[in-house]
Protein backbone atom coordinates (compact mmCIF):
# COMPACT_ATOMS: atom_id res chain seq x y z
CA UNK A 1 0.00 0.00 0.00
CA UNK A 2 1.65 2.87 -1.04
CA UNK A 3 2.33 5.45 1.89
CA UNK A 4 -0.16 8.41 1.85
CA UNK A 5 0.92 11.90 2.88
CA UNK A 6 0.48 13.91 5.13
CA UNK A 7 -2.59 16.51 5.36
CA UNK A 8 -1.72 19.82 4.56
CA UNK A 9 -2.62 22.91 6.62
CA UNK A 10 -2.40 25.95 4.92
CA UNK A 11 -5.86 26.63 3.72
CA UNK A 12 -5.73 30.68 3.46
CA UNK A 13 -9.64 30.62 5.33
CA UNK A 14 -9.31 34.45 4.35
CA UNK A 15 -8.84 34.36 1.05
CA UNK A 16 -12.42 33.01 -0.78
CA UNK A 17 -11.19 31.21 -4.02
CA UNK A 18 -12.05 33.21 -6.89
CA UNK A 19 -14.97 32.92 -9.25
CA UNK A 20 -14.15 34.42 -12.63
CA UNK A 21 -17.45 35.07 -15.21
CA UNK A 22 -19.74 33.33 -12.96
CA UNK A 23 -20.96 33.50 -9.48
CA UNK A 24 -20.39 30.46 -7.90
CA UNK A 25 -16.93 28.79 -7.10
CA UNK A 26 -15.71 26.14 -8.94
CA UNK A 27 -18.54 26.37 -11.92
CA UNK A 28 -16.93 29.25 -14.04
CA UNK A 29 -16.05 26.67 -16.67
CA UNK A 30 -19.35 24.26 -17.04
CA UNK A 31 -21.76 24.75 -20.08
CA UNK A 32 -24.30 27.21 -19.95
CA UNK A 33 -27.23 24.66 -19.07
CA UNK A 34 -25.09 23.06 -16.22
CA UNK A 35 -24.98 27.26 -15.30
CA UNK A 36 -28.54 27.76 -15.64
CA UNK A 37 -29.66 24.67 -13.54
CA UNK A 38 -27.05 25.80 -10.81
CA UNK A 39 -28.15 29.42 -10.55
CA UNK A 40 -32.01 27.80 -10.19
CA UNK A 41 -30.66 26.40 -7.22
CA UNK A 42 -28.58 28.83 -5.98
CA UNK A 43 -29.76 32.32 -5.57
CA UNK A 44 -27.79 34.40 -7.81
CA UNK A 45 -28.13 37.42 -5.52
CA UNK A 46 -27.15 35.66 -2.54
CA UNK A 47 -24.94 32.79 -3.76
CA UNK A 48 -26.58 31.08 -1.68
CA UNK A 49 -29.91 28.61 -1.19
CA UNK A 50 -31.80 27.20 0.98
CA UNK A 51 -32.52 23.52 0.29
CA UNK A 52 -35.50 21.64 1.34
CA UNK A 53 -34.39 17.67 1.84
CA UNK A 54 -37.26 15.72 2.26
CA UNK A 55 -35.35 12.59 0.60
CA UNK A 56 -35.58 10.53 4.53
CA UNK A 57 -38.39 7.83 2.82
CA UNK A 58 -36.08 6.28 0.44
CA UNK A 59 -34.49 4.74 3.38
CA UNK A 60 -36.54 5.27 6.34
CA UNK A 61 -40.22 5.30 5.35
CA UNK A 62 -42.92 7.84 6.33
CA UNK A 63 -40.57 9.75 8.68
CA UNK A 64 -41.91 11.83 11.51
CA UNK A 65 -43.40 14.87 9.52
CA UNK A 66 -43.71 13.13 6.53
CA UNK A 67 -46.27 11.06 6.45
CA UNK A 68 -48.44 13.25 4.96
CA UNK A 69 -45.76 15.74 1.94
CA UNK A 70 -49.34 17.15 0.70
CA UNK A 71 -50.40 18.41 4.16
CA UNK A 72 -46.48 18.88 5.54
CA UNK A 73 -44.45 20.00 2.46
CA UNK A 74 -46.65 21.56 -0.29
CA UNK A 75 -47.66 24.58 1.72
CA UNK A 76 -43.50 25.28 2.24
CA UNK A 77 -42.68 25.60 -1.10
CA UNK A 78 -42.84 28.94 -1.99
CA UNK A 79 -40.45 29.51 1.01
CA UNK A 80 -37.38 27.68 -0.10
CA UNK A 81 -34.79 27.81 -3.19
CA UNK A 82 -35.10 24.17 -4.26
CA UNK A 83 -36.77 20.80 -3.17
CA UNK A 84 -34.34 17.66 -2.70
CA UNK A 85 -36.89 14.48 -3.06
CA UNK A 86 -37.03 11.66 -5.01
CA UNK A 87 -38.55 10.84 -7.95
CA UNK A 88 -41.57 9.09 -6.74
CA UNK A 89 -42.83 11.68 -4.58
CA UNK A 90 -42.18 14.59 -7.33
CA UNK A 91 -44.49 12.59 -10.00
CA UNK A 92 -47.36 11.93 -7.24
CA UNK A 93 -47.11 14.73 -4.77
CA UNK A 94 -45.55 17.66 -6.16
CA UNK A 95 -47.85 20.04 -7.94
CA UNK A 96 -46.85 20.23 -11.48
CA UNK A 97 -47.03 24.02 -11.54
CA UNK A 98 -44.53 24.44 -9.17
CA UNK A 99 -41.87 26.37 -10.32
CA UNK A 100 -39.13 25.63 -7.84
CA UNK A 101 -36.08 23.73 -9.31
CA UNK A 102 -36.07 20.19 -7.75
CA UNK A 103 -33.18 17.95 -7.39
CA UNK A 104 -33.41 14.07 -7.11
CA UNK A 105 -32.88 11.51 -4.62
CA UNK A 106 -30.84 9.52 -7.63
CA UNK A 107 -29.49 6.35 -5.20
CA UNK A 108 -30.39 4.05 -3.02
CA UNK A 109 -30.55 0.56 -1.76
CA UNK A 110 -31.02 -0.71 1.64
CA UNK A 111 -33.25 0.07 4.32
CA UNK A 112 -33.06 1.55 7.79
CA UNK A 113 -33.80 -1.95 8.75
CA UNK A 114 -30.34 -3.14 7.77
CA UNK A 115 -26.49 -2.18 9.77
CA UNK A 116 -24.89 -1.42 6.91
CA UNK A 117 -26.38 1.35 4.97
CA UNK A 118 -23.31 1.50 2.30
CA UNK A 119 -24.21 -0.79 0.07
CA UNK A 120 -26.07 1.54 -2.29
CA UNK A 121 -26.58 1.43 -6.15
CA UNK A 122 -27.43 3.94 -8.88
CA UNK A 123 -31.38 4.59 -7.92
CA UNK A 124 -32.53 6.54 -11.21
CA UNK A 125 -31.39 7.10 -14.85
CA UNK A 126 -30.05 10.81 -15.59
CA UNK A 127 -32.94 10.60 -19.06
CA UNK A 128 -35.43 10.66 -16.36
CA UNK A 129 -33.90 13.18 -14.43
CA UNK A 130 -34.14 15.34 -17.76
CA UNK A 131 -37.81 13.54 -18.29
CA UNK A 132 -38.47 15.47 -15.16
CA UNK A 133 -36.96 18.87 -16.02
CA UNK A 134 -34.85 17.78 -12.76
CA UNK A 135 -32.16 20.91 -11.99
CA UNK A 136 -29.86 18.05 -10.18
CA UNK A 137 -29.59 15.22 -8.50
CA UNK A 138 -28.06 14.34 -5.27
CA UNK A 139 -25.93 10.92 -4.52
CA UNK A 140 -24.59 9.40 -1.40
CA UNK A 141 -20.62 8.66 -1.42
CA UNK A 142 -19.69 6.69 1.77
CA UNK A 143 -15.76 7.53 2.15
CA UNK A 144 -14.81 5.01 4.43
CA UNK A 145 -17.34 2.70 4.47
CA UNK A 146 -17.88 -1.11 3.89
CA UNK A 147 -18.52 -0.35 0.19
CA UNK A 148 -16.44 3.01 -0.19
CA UNK A 149 -15.18 2.17 -4.01
CA UNK A 150 -18.75 1.29 -5.13
CA UNK A 151 -20.41 4.38 -4.19
CA UNK A 152 -17.06 6.50 -5.60
CA UNK A 153 -18.26 4.47 -8.82
CA UNK A 154 -22.13 5.10 -8.50
CA UNK A 155 -21.30 8.93 -8.34
CA UNK A 156 -18.44 9.36 -11.09
CA UNK A 157 -20.73 7.54 -13.49
CA UNK A 158 -24.20 9.69 -12.47
CA UNK A 159 -21.71 12.60 -13.33
CA UNK A 160 -20.32 11.33 -16.48
CA UNK A 161 -24.31 11.10 -16.93
CA UNK A 162 -24.89 14.43 -16.24
CA UNK A 163 -22.21 16.28 -17.81
CA UNK A 164 -23.70 14.41 -20.89
CA UNK A 165 -27.56 15.96 -20.03
CA UNK A 166 -26.24 19.36 -18.60
CA UNK A 167 -27.38 18.03 -15.00
CA UNK A 168 -25.47 19.03 -11.93
CA UNK A 169 -24.33 16.33 -9.36
CA UNK A 170 -24.59 16.86 -5.67
CA UNK A 171 -22.39 14.39 -3.51
CA UNK A 172 -23.36 13.91 0.02
CA UNK A 173 -20.72 12.87 2.53
CA UNK A 174 -22.43 9.74 4.20
CA UNK A 175 -20.95 8.84 7.85
CA UNK A 176 -21.59 5.91 8.96
CA UNK A 177 -22.79 4.50 12.88
CA UNK A 178 -19.21 4.45 13.56
CA UNK A 179 -17.24 7.15 11.97
CA UNK A 180 -15.72 9.86 13.42
CA UNK A 181 -17.61 13.22 12.52
CA UNK A 182 -15.00 15.86 12.70
CA UNK A 183 -13.38 18.47 10.25
CA UNK A 184 -10.12 15.88 9.15
CA UNK A 185 -13.11 13.47 7.71
CA UNK A 186 -15.19 15.91 6.19
CA UNK A 187 -11.73 17.69 4.57
CA UNK A 188 -11.20 14.30 3.09
CA UNK A 189 -14.69 13.35 1.71
CA UNK A 190 -15.44 16.50 0.26
CA UNK A 191 -12.50 16.97 -1.74
CA UNK A 192 -12.59 13.51 -2.90
CA UNK A 193 -15.91 13.55 -4.19
CA UNK A 194 -14.93 17.30 -5.66
CA UNK A 195 -12.10 16.04 -7.45
CA UNK A 196 -14.01 12.78 -8.78
CA UNK A 197 -16.34 15.51 -10.57
CA UNK A 198 -19.43 16.50 -8.35
CA UNK A 199 -20.36 19.92 -8.75
CA UNK A 200 -21.73 20.82 -5.38
CA UNK A 201 -21.30 19.04 -2.17
CA UNK A 202 -23.71 18.17 1.22
CA UNK A 203 -21.96 17.60 4.00
CA UNK A 204 -21.82 17.86 7.81
CA UNK A 205 -21.08 21.13 10.03
CA UNK A 206 -19.07 20.52 12.80
CA UNK A 207 -17.70 23.58 15.10
CA UNK A 208 -14.03 22.69 14.84
CA UNK A 209 -12.35 23.86 11.59
CA UNK A 210 -15.66 23.90 9.57
CA UNK A 211 -14.37 26.61 7.49
CA UNK A 212 -11.11 24.41 6.56
CA UNK A 213 -13.60 22.26 5.11
CA UNK A 214 -15.50 24.79 2.63
CA UNK A 215 -11.99 26.30 2.03
CA UNK A 216 -10.25 23.00 1.06
CA UNK A 217 -13.23 22.08 -1.62
CA UNK A 218 -13.18 23.60 -4.77
CA UNK A 219 -16.86 23.67 -5.12
CA UNK A 220 -19.50 24.85 -3.36
CA UNK A 221 -20.55 23.10 -0.12
CA UNK A 222 -24.47 23.16 1.57
CA UNK A 223 -24.95 22.55 5.27
CA UNK A 224 -26.80 19.20 5.72
CA UNK A 225 -29.28 19.66 8.45
CA UNK A 226 -28.51 16.79 10.31
CA UNK A 227 -30.83 15.42 13.57
CA UNK A 228 -33.31 17.62 14.71
CA UNK A 229 -32.52 20.48 17.16
CA UNK A 230 -33.87 23.21 19.16
CA UNK A 231 -34.45 26.16 16.87
CA UNK A 232 -31.90 28.35 18.05
CA UNK A 233 -29.55 25.56 17.78
CA UNK A 234 -30.62 24.63 14.27
CA UNK A 235 -29.65 28.44 13.56
CA UNK A 236 -27.07 29.06 15.31
CA UNK A 237 -25.75 26.02 13.15
CA UNK A 238 -26.68 27.23 9.71
CA UNK A 239 -25.87 30.82 10.32
CA UNK A 240 -21.90 29.19 11.95
CA UNK A 241 -22.03 27.14 8.58
CA UNK A 242 -22.32 30.24 5.94
CA UNK A 243 -20.53 32.75 7.72
CA UNK A 244 -17.27 30.09 7.24
CA UNK A 245 -18.02 29.12 3.55
CA UNK A 246 -20.93 27.32 2.99
CA UNK A 247 -23.04 28.09 0.24
CA UNK A 248 -26.27 27.32 2.02
CA UNK A 249 -28.04 24.19 3.13
CA UNK A 250 -30.16 21.24 2.61
CA UNK A 251 -31.83 21.43 5.88
CA UNK A 252 -35.16 19.10 6.21
CA UNK A 253 -35.93 17.69 10.18
CA UNK A 254 -35.05 20.98 11.41
CA UNK A 255 -37.86 22.42 9.25
CA UNK A 256 -40.69 20.05 9.17
CA UNK A 257 -40.29 18.53 12.61
CA UNK A 258 -40.37 21.99 14.21
CA UNK A 259 -43.51 22.96 15.85
CA UNK A 260 -43.81 25.92 12.69
CA UNK A 261 -42.39 25.09 10.22
CA UNK A 262 -43.08 27.89 8.10
CA UNK A 263 -42.02 30.06 10.30
CA UNK A 264 -38.72 28.05 11.00
CA UNK A 265 -37.83 27.83 6.63
CA UNK A 266 -38.40 31.83 6.83
CA UNK A 267 -35.91 32.19 9.89
CA UNK A 268 -33.33 30.02 7.87
CA UNK A 269 -33.60 32.25 5.16
CA UNK A 270 -32.89 35.05 6.81
CA UNK A 271 -29.85 33.30 8.10
CA UNK A 272 -29.04 32.02 4.59
CA UNK A 273 -29.81 35.22 2.21
CA UNK A 274 -29.87 38.20 4.57
CA UNK A 275 -27.01 37.04 7.23
CA UNK A 276 -29.56 37.10 9.93
CA UNK A 277 -27.57 36.72 13.28
CA UNK A 278 -29.06 33.79 14.88
CA UNK A 279 -31.17 35.73 17.58
CA UNK A 280 -32.25 37.71 14.81
CA UNK A 281 -33.84 34.89 13.49
CA UNK A 282 -35.10 33.09 16.00
CA UNK A 283 -36.85 36.17 16.64
CA UNK A 284 -38.49 36.33 13.50
CA UNK A 285 -39.43 32.89 14.09
CA UNK A 286 -41.38 33.61 17.35
CA UNK A 287 -42.88 36.33 15.44
CA UNK A 288 -43.85 34.23 12.67
CA UNK A 289 -44.96 31.70 14.62
CA UNK A 290 -47.49 33.52 17.35
CA UNK A 291 -48.64 35.38 13.66
CA UNK A 292 -50.19 31.77 12.61
CA UNK A 293 -51.26 30.92 15.88
CA UNK A 294 -53.15 33.97 16.23
CA UNK A 295 -54.88 33.58 12.90
CA UNK A 296 -55.62 29.92 13.35
CA UNK A 297 -57.57 30.95 16.11
CA UNK A 298 -59.49 34.12 14.56
CA UNK A 299 -60.26 31.13 11.98
CA UNK A 300 -61.77 29.21 14.62
CA UNK A 301 -63.55 31.48 16.28
CA UNK A 302 -65.55 32.16 12.89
Amino acid sequence: MPEADREGERYAVDQPQQTPGFYLKGSHQLDWGMKNRMARVFDPRSGRTVMLAIDHGYFQGPTTGLERIDLSIVPLLPSCDALFCTRGILRTLIPAQCQKPMVLRASGGPSILRDELSDEQIAMDMDDAVRLNAAGVGIQVFIGGEHETRSVHNMTRLVDAGLRAGVPVMGITAVGKTMVRDAKYFRLACRIIAELGAQYVKTYYVDDGFETVTASCPVPIVMAGGKKLPELEALTMAYNAVQQGASGVDMGRNIFQSEAPQAMIEAVAAVVHKNATPRQAFELFRSLKADAARATANVAAE
